[in-house]
C-alpha cells in the first residue's frame, strides 16, 4: 500500500468580496455540527437572518487581515505542507474544510498520486464538533461515495501531547521573554455549551459547573473544554506561570444561546478595568493564525484594552509554519508511515 497525508484546516473565502464572503459564510454555517439546530431552523436562521447582514460585516474584517498573496490561514498552511513535504518520503495534500480547496480535491490529489492509505490530519489541538468531528464525518462521506479503495486513518487530538506541549510552551516563551506583562490570556474559540453536551460520550458527566472538567472521565477525550483548560493548565505547569497571572477564556459566540464562558471580550475588558496596564493574549486553539486571531483577538481585542485603561497589548502568534511545529508533524507522519498512529503519538 502507498500511504499519503491529507492536512486540513478550516478554509477561508476566496476573496473579500462580500459576494465570496457570503458563499463561504453559506456553507460554514449551514453545517449541521456548526450550527447544530433541525434543518429548517438553521435554514431561517443563516439564509433567512444571517446572511442578510452578516457577509458586509466580516468582508470588512477580511479585507483587514487580507495579505497580498491572499487569505493568512490558506497562505500559512501551504507554507506548513511545504515544510512538511520537504522532510517526508510520502505525498502530502492540503485541504479547507469550507470553500474552494475541498476536502474531496485533496482526497484525490492523493489518489492521483496512487496512495490507498491515508493519514488524514485535523490542524485543531482539541476535539470539537465543529471542528475535528465534522471533518471526520465528511471524509467518511466522500470515502464511501468516491474513495471506497482508501484507507482512512485519523490524527486525534493532540492537546496534551508532550511534544506539542514543549512545541507551544516555547512559542509562548519566546513572545513573552522581553515583556513585563502583568497577566496571559489563554483564549480559545468558543462553541455552545450545547455541544460539549452532545460530545459527552458516557450520557452524564458533562454538566460544565466547574468540577467536571478536572474529574477524570472517559468523556474528556471527546471534551473540548476539558481540553481547553488541559492545555492552559499544562502550559503554565510548563512554563512554571505564576498563580492569578493567567486565566482561558472563549472568543467568538453567534446567537442567544450560553456558549462557554467566561468570553474572551468581558475577560480583556475586566482585566483592563482591574487595573491591569499590560497583558499577553494566546490562541492555543489555532495552529494557523486567521481571521479570529488577527481580527477578532490582535484588532478588537486591543481596542477594548485600551478602552478599558490598559496600556500595553501583546498577540502571541499561532505556532503557523515553525520549524519546531513542523518537525513534530513529521514525526507522527513518519513514525504512522512505519510503523502505526497509535505508537506514532504515544
Amino acid at each position: 500500500m502507498k500511504k499519503g497525508v491529507l492536512l486540513v484546516n478550516l478554509g477561508s473565502p476566496d476573496s473579500t468580496s462580500p459576494k465570496d464572503v457570503k458563499k463561504y459564510l453559506d456553507e460554514f454555517l449551514m453545517d449541521p455540527r456548526v450550527i447544530d439546530v433541525p434543518y429548517w431552523l438553521r435554514t431561517f436562521l443563516v439564509r433567512g437572518i444571517i446572511l442578510n447582514t452578516r457577509p458586509k460585516k466580516s468582508a470588512a474584517a477580511y479585507e483587514k487581515i487580507w495579505w497580498e498573496e491572499g487569505s493568512p490561514l490558506i497562505v500559512i498552511s501551504e507554507r506548513l505542507q511545504e515544510k512538511i513535504q520537504e522532510k517526508v518520503t510520502v505525498p502530502v495534500a492540503l485541504a479547507m474544510r469550507y470553500g474552494s480547496m475541498t476536502l474531496r480535491k485533496g482526497l484525490q490529489q492523493l489518489v492521483d498520486q496512487q496512495v490507498d492509505e491515508v493519514l488524514l490530519m485535523p490542524l485543531y489541538p482539541q476535539f470539537a464538533m465543529a471542528t475535528t468531528e465534522t471533518i471526520t464525518v465528511k471524509v467518511a462521506e466522500l470515502q464511501e461515495q468516491f474513495f471506497p479503495q482508501l484507507k482512512i486513518t485519523s490524527l486525534p487530538a493532540f492537546y496534551d501531547r508532550p511534544d506539542y506541549i514543549e512545541v507551544l510552551s516555547q512559542s509562548i516563551s519566546e513572545s513573552i521573554q522581553n515583556l513585563d506583562y502583568e497577566h496571559l490570556l489563554f483564549s480559545y474559540h468558543g462553541v455552545p455549551e450545547r455541544h460539549i453536551r452532545k460530545s459527552d460520550i458516557t450520557n452524564g458527566h458533562c454538566k460544565i459547573d466547574g468540577q467536571c472538567c478536572i474529574t477524570p472521565s472517559p468523556a474528556h477525550q471527546f471534551c473540548y473544554r476539558h481540553q481547553c483548560y488541559e492545555t492552559t493548565r499544562l502550559v503554565a505547569e510548563k512554563l512554571q506561570l505564576k498563580e492569578n497571572t493567567y486565566s482561558t477564556s472563549f472568543q467568538s459566540r453567534l446567537g442567544f444561546d450560553p456558549w462557554l464562558q467566561p468570553y474572551t471580550d468581558r475577560s480583556i475588558e475586566r482585566l483592563g478595568k482591574a487595573g491591569i496596564k499590560k497583558m499577553a493574549i494566546v490562541t492555543p486553539a489555532f495552529v494557523s493564525d486567521c481571521l479570529e486571531t488577527l481580527e477578532e483577538i490582535a484588532m478588537e481585542g486591543e481596542e477594548i484594552f485600551h478602552e478599558s485603561g490598559g496600556s500595553e497589548f501583546t498577540t502571541i502568534p499561532c505556532l503557523n509554519d515553525r520549524d519546531d511545529f513542523v518537525q513534530i508533524l513529521v514525526n507522527w507522519i513518519e513514525k504512522w508511515r512505519i510503523v502505526d498512529l497509535d505508537k506514532a503519538i504515544a
